[in-house]
């Protein structure tokens, strides 16, 4: 499964669209004003997940809630050379090339779960999303929001 991340090019808050391979819009992201990123998913104008940013904290970290139910954190790791994330609810983490343009997602096993690229040929930001399992697909649109949202705090 391939979904399509960009960010609206006019938009005072972060907002995106995220379409399907046909161009259809799959998602929609809507910002809020609030203290540190709050990002809500819509799917068809519905309610489904909500990514807030915890300021004050040593690393940046981003709590994911499914409807309303809290599911678990995306935390950026200290490291050199690579942005690293970690998912503490699946097990998952996210490793990025040294530019941090390109990602991958993998569980415990190390298998891969979804890689992820950045599109520097658009205006704004735009990301390729290639999903294995559909299923996963609302957990690696969060990812990929806290790393936007991280780069985007961090002026990279």
């Amino acid at each position: 499964m391939k979904l399509i991340f960009k960010q609206r090019f006019f938009s005072w808050l972060d907002n995106y669209d995220i379409y399907d391979e046909q161009g259809y819009v799959i998602y929609s992201i809507k910002g809020k004003i609030s203290w540190g990123h709050r990002l809500e998913i819509y799917d068809q104008h519905q309610h489904i997940g909500t990514l807030k940013e915890e300021v004050l904290t040593w690393r940046p970290k981003f709590h994911m809630y499914i409807h309303d139910q809290y599911i678990g954190c995306i935390e950026k790791e200290l490291t050199l050379l690579k942005p690293q994330f970690k998912l503490d609810c699946r097990g998952w983490r996210v490793t990025g090339n040294w530019l941090a343009w390109e990602y991958q997602i993998q569980d415990k096993q190390n298998l891969v779960i979804a890689d992820i690229s950045k599109d520097i040929s658009q205006l704004g930001d735009t990301y390729v999303l290639d999903i294995v399992h559909p299923d996963d697909a609302l957990y690696v649109l969060m990812i990929v929001l806290a790393i936007d949202a991280e780069k985007c705090s961090h002026n990279h």
